[in-house]
């Protein structure tokens, strides 16, 4: 058996991941802090792929980013570059299908927290830099935390909007949810269920762990409170 839709799939998944974090956590710091005119017209553009069939999203990607699109067009002339069939597709794809449920978990974990706490510290001459890293950061660490498990689990069985842009090519943009519909497709039904079966076990044990981890903190939080 061909185990590279797994490698791909996890590859794939973990680059997502560490791009919708960061792009993330800074836009839902930054508009969750702040009220300013469209903010939520641009909310309701940033959880819009959340709602949309995963065809429409792709079938946007592939607008932009295909031979004759704004940004694949460019690409193509200036650095003889394309998008569409390629594994970074797929990752591009990913991004943009996942960002919503990191966004909405960074958001709430920002506006959980007094604002005072981080308030005091800015009165007191700490930079807004360091208040981040040192205030802000570590108290909206457990929503940050499942927002990352979440996105990668969103991340990984990813389909709809990978197969418009990536396409299939085996060892190529085969990834596990692709590689599952193909298999059926091709009536190889023992390959399709062996991967059913392992991405139902990735996506379960990182839910279990997340579950595991929130309530390990809950009680050690509670036991800190009591003494």
């Amino acid at each position: 058996m061909n185990y590279s839709p797994l490698f791909l799939s996890l590859k794939v998944a973990s680059i997502a991941t560490f791009i919708v974090f960061i792009f993330g956590v800074f836009l839902a710091r930054v508009v969750s802090r702040n009220e300013f005119p469209g903010k939520n017209v641009i909310e309701s553009i940033i959880l819009l792929p959340m709602v949309l069939p995963p065809t429409v999203v792709g079938f946007g990607l592939l607008f932009l980013f295909g031979k004759n699109g704004p940004i694949g067009s460019l690409l193509l002339d200036w650095f003889d570059f394309q998008i569409v069939f390629t594994w970074i597709g797929a990752v591009i794809a990913s991004v943009v299908v996942s960002f919503p449920l990191m966004y909405q978990s960074a958001s709430a974990a920002f506006r959980n927290f007094d604002l005072n706490v981080e308030n005091a510290a800015l009165t007191m001459g700490a930079s807004k830099w360091k208040v981040f890293w040192t205030i802000s950061f570590p108290l909206a660490f457990p929503g940050l935390l499942a927002g990352i498990v979440l996105t990668f689990a969103r991340a990984l069985g990813e389909f709809g909007a990978t197969l418009m842009l990536a396409g299939y090519i085996p060892n190529k943009t085969d990834t596990i949810p692709i590689a599952i519909y193909f298999a059926v497709e091709s009536g190889k039904t023992e390959i399709a269920t062996t991967w059913v079966i392992i991405i139902v076990l990735l996506g379960f044990s990182s839910i279990m762990w997340l579950n595991w981890w929130t309530k390990r903190n809950i009680l050690k939080f509670s036991a800190n409170t009591n003494d």
